[in-house]
């Protein structure tokens, strides 16, 4: 294995305000843009050789990531003019590729944090001799992914739609959204139109009696679409709960970037982030959230399970928990904000405007 497609061209809608300036897969997690973690842990796995399906502000990635020669990677960046979907995007990177037509590619999804065991994934593709092989994963909850059974040997039966009742859930494995595929497979798809792997690309080759092979890997599996996913995935690298060789720190219960402050009486704990240039002041407690590059938070804040935007402040004595805080924007003192606000970039809330509480 020396190639893998990256996908992230995403909108990242369900992650706003964190993407009205910035794409999904470079908002930081534990201190480092997300995108890295899954380049680092690709280069771990052996791959050499990256190419990322941009579209949305795709103008971001390359100047970050350069040719990729800082991870041991050879990157190359390849722009849809138009949204692809996934199996469009997969297909209009193909002529980036080097791999012959049996060789493996692997395919990630640009927002699914995961603790797959990427050679295993690979060793049980070329073990079955696949034509696409499938990262599953079992979920206690299946209702809100479609659904993949497999026969006893793993093989890919169906692609079934998100249950609408009891008697449609006939397995709790989903698509976790990495694949191995066959090179040739990969020219199958149709070029230069919006392609959806999940729900064209798939059930085709299944009907066509193409050998899908699912392998079940559930160690760590975390989509982070939502505000409150991300918060959690970004936790879980810096508690050590997810793999990745590119948290910039010791894990434990909080990191500090090197030009952040925190007062010595402040509070971090729960995996908590201070990124570079952020201030976190005198008697301020911070759980499990992230504080972006250049955000202060003011003396006796409390922040819980929360994103603070970069440059972002927070007043005085604030309580937010489970709150996603836009660039710039400004939380006055003494406001209360609780789970799913929403601030946005550069709105500014004045001192005690927001409440769920008394004032006394």
């Amino acid at each position: 294995m020396t190639e893998a497609i990256l996908l992230v061209g995403g909108k990242g809608t369900r992650l706003r305000p964190l993407t009205v300036h910035t794409p999904k897969p470079m908002v930081p997690a534990a201190g480092v843009p997300f995108l890295t973690h899954q380049l680092a842990r690709a280069r771990a796995a052996g791959v050499d050789h990256i190419v990322l399906a941009t579209s949305y502000l795709a103008e971001v990635f390359e100047p970050y990531f350069g040719d990729g020669a800082a991870l041991g990677l050879h990157i190359e960046y390849v722009t849809e003019e138009e949204p692809l979907g996934t199996g469009g995007a997969i297909r209009n990177v193909a002529a980036r590729l080097h791999s012959g037509p049996d060789d493996p590619v692997l395919i990630f999804n640009g927002d699914i944090l995961t603790g797959l065991d990427i050679r295993a994934l690979i060793g049980v593709h070329e073990a079955t001799d696949a034509d696409v092989s499938l990262h599953l994963t079992k979920v206690t909850d299946p209702r809100a992914y479609g659904l993949v059974p497999t026969d006893g040997t793993g093989r890919v039966l169906a692609f079934l739609e998100k249950p609408q009742t009891p008697e449609e859930i006939v397995t709790d494995q989903i698509n976790a959204g990495a694949y191995v595929f066959r090179r040739s497979v990969i020219d199958t798809i149709p070029q230069g139109r919006p392609v959806s792997v999940e729900r064209e690309t798939f059930p085709e080759l299944l009907a066509a009696g193409a050998h899908l092979q699912g392998m079940v890997d559930s160690t760590y599996w975390l989509d982070l679409g939502t505000p409150a996913a991300f918060v959690r995935g970004s936790a879980d690298l810096v508690l050590g709960r997810a793999p990745s060789p590119a948290v910039p720190g010791r894990c434990g219960d909080r990191l500090i970037l090197p030009t952040a402050r925190v007062a010595a009486d402040a509070k971090l704990t729960g995996g908590t982030v201070v990124g570079e240039g952020a201030y976190v002041a005198e008697g301020a407690r911070v759980f499990g959230s992230t504080i972006l590059p250049g955000a202060v938070i003011e003396p006796g804040a409390v922040i819980t399970d929360s994103l603070i935007g970069n440059r972002a402040r927070i007043g005085e004595r604030a309580v937010l928990t489970g709150t996603v805080i836009g660039d710039g924007a400004t939380v006055g003192a003494d406001n209360e904000l609780r789970d799913g606000a929403r601030v946005w970039c550069d709105a500014m809330i004045p001192a005690g405007a927001v409440r769920f509480s008394s004032d006394q």
